[in-house]
């Protein structure tokens, strides 16, 4: 078992490496409250092994959400729940949940191996979920789109059933040039929200289907299975009394044994795959029938939302709101690991929550507050589906309709300075054109997310805000850095993907130089005064699938 505070030897010899690259980094001129020592300090703070991993529910919560309150008070800034408190309570439910899932087939049985070939579990949150019988059917890519013309289940009931998800959108090639794919359809190269995980779920539970199975394949997934079993495969949260439709059965099946799955039903996980391309596909039953049976150990936690604001100075527009948002939780401990148990999350998202706290310190500390009042909103338990910003989201603090932005942080910059800057769904809003405009003043350009086919615009807080139409701005650091060779930057992204995501080897690294995130903290505290002082409110661009949300809302209250 590792203890819980590492030795004092090991971090002072990471702290005077980083110590030693930060005095040699070229870090430009910015607030004095956004600097590189303070951003590690606090970083190396949340990522200790006295934080537990964080994780939502646990003493490590405590000790977390405990912290950041002293910092925010520190800043000077006031409690951010109306009530005079400096938490917003989540109510949560905690699921263990152990799984029999045995597949019926030809007068044969066999039964799956956690976590080799499955991760399941029963969002219902009861003791015991069993299902007998329940016939799989393969559903491709499961997405019912209009505006596509599109409908993988046409006609077919699938009630009672257990249908086979292929994970993200379906892959459609450019009729004039198969070597691309076709951007009217599904966005091209980049995903929309039909090829999300929860929306696989959410339409097999509105479907009526009892159980819904998606293969894992790691290049579309843009995670190994690894991550799966990390995120999935131990306890899991829900809102506590979640009134969502929910299948019985929610599971990821590995890509190995989806190929025999296939292979036994007749056919191949290739024929499969391409059958799912034409929108004249329609769902196969595969000949098999499946069992689970799962029992639950459920506990019921308040977990918090910690909320600090600033106060504008304008007294006809403070009751406006920016709000800045970083999830503080990771995903805890693991007891069932030989050796290092803690899943320190340094990347994701101490430091995005030390960015946080360098932004809120900023504001704090100006000689004049912005005309707006700011909220800097650390949420909990992203790692378990966005739920302290999809609990805020629900019950807002303040109204949604008197919130201009959301301005999220889910990771910064660990390798230095960047000439151009990620921004997660270029182009949905005019906050793209605010960081457009603050980026050209730092001498740097903005791009568009490199991979867009990972789908991350739905994988942070950040979304939760923008469902509910609150324009929303997610960074990521650029992949251009200055004075290092060209494809550097996109080697570090797959080597942390590879080597430290949602691992307990995500911590703190001697190497780390952390002039690039100072750097994309001061375009992000410009963005938000120019938001939080701006004669005009950010909006969605036309076409925009949150435009509308937005429009009805604002209609009603102006």
């Amino acid at each position: 078992m590792k203890p819980f505070t590492r030795l004092a030897g090991s971090v002072a010899a990471v702290q005077l490496a980083l110590v030693a690259n930060l005095a040699a980094a070229d870090v430009p001129a910015t607030d004095p409250f956004l600097s590189a020592p303070s951003l590690l300090a606090r970083t190396t703070k949340l990522a200790s092994d006295e934080f537990e991993g964080r994780g939502p529910g646990t003493h490590g919560e405590e000790l977390t959400t405990a912290w950041l309150v002293e910092q925010f008070k520190s800043f000077g800034l006031q409690p951010g729940n109306p009530n005079g408190s400096w938490f917003q309570d989540v109510p949560m439910a905690g699921m263990k949940s152990v799984t029999q899932f045995l597949l019926h087939h030809a007068g044969t049985n066999e039964s799956l191996t956690f976590p080799q070939d499955f991760v399941a579990w029963a969002p219902p949150q009861r003791d015991r979920v069993t299902l007998t019988n329940s016939e799989l059917v393969f559903v491709g890519y499961g997405i019912v789109a209009p505006e596509y013309g599109w409908d993988d289940f046409k006609d077919v009931d699938v009630r009672g059933k257990t249908v086979v998800f292929l994970i993200n959108d379906p892959p459609i090639p450019d009729p004039h040039d198969p070597t691309k794919l076709d951007d009217s359809m599904f966005k091209g190269k980049a995903m929309t929200y039909y090829g999300r995980w929860t929306y696989k779920f959410e339409i097999a539970a509105k479907k009526g289907a009892a159980a819904a199975l998606i293969v894992h394949e790691t290049k579309p997934a843009a995670y190994p299975w690894f991550v799966v079993v990390n995120s999935w495969g131990r306890e899991r949260f829900d809102l506590d009394a979640n009134p969502e439709s929910q299948v019985q059965i929610a599971a990821w099946i590995s890509l190995e044994r989806a190929q025999k799955l296939f292979a036994d039903a007749g056919t191949s996980y290739e024929a499969a795959k391409a059958s799912a391309l034409r929108r004249d596909f329609r769902p196969q039953p595969l000949g098999f029938t499946a069992d689970f049976d799962v029992t639950n150990t459920i506990r019921h936690v308040r977990s918090k939302n910690v909320v600090a604001k600033l106060t504008g100075s304008d007294a006809k527009l403070r009751d406006e709101w920016l709000i800045y948002t970083a999830h503080w939780d990771h995903l805890g401990r693991d007891e069932k690991l030989t050796g290092d148990q803690i899943f320190n999350g340094a990347a994701d998202n101490a430091i995005g929550t030390a960015g946080l706290l360098g932004l809120a310190e900023s504001f704090a500390h100006a000689p004049t507050p912005p005309k707006r009042s700011v909220l800097f909103l650390a949420v909990t338990a992203e790692e378990q589906g966005l739920l302290g910003a999809k609990f805020y989201a629900s019950q807002p603090l303040y109204p949604l309709t008197r919130t201009l932005a959301n301005i999220n942080m889910d990771g910064l910059n660990t390798w230095g300075r960047t000439r151009d800057f990620s921004v997660v769904g270029l182009g949905n809003s005019t906050l793209d054109d605010l960081v457009r405009e603050v980026a050209a003043a730092q001498g740097r350009t903005i791009k568009p997310e490199p991979m867009p086919e990972k789908g991350t615009f739905y994988r942070s807080d950040h979304f939760e805000f923008a469902k509910v139409g609150v324009p929303a701005l997610y960074g990521h650091s650029g992949l251009d850095y200055r004075d290092k060779p060209a494809g550097f930057g996109q080697a570090k992204v797959d080597e942390y993907t590879d080597r430290d995501y949602h691992k307990v080897s995500d911590e703190v690294k001697p190497d780390w130089d952390l002039s690039g995130a100072v750097e994309d903290l001061e375009l992000l505290r410009q963005v938000g005064l120019r938001v939080a002082n701006g004669s005009n409110w950010p909006e969605w661009k036309p076409g925009t699938e949150f435009k509308a949300r937005r429009d009805e809302m604002l209609k009603l209250t102006r």
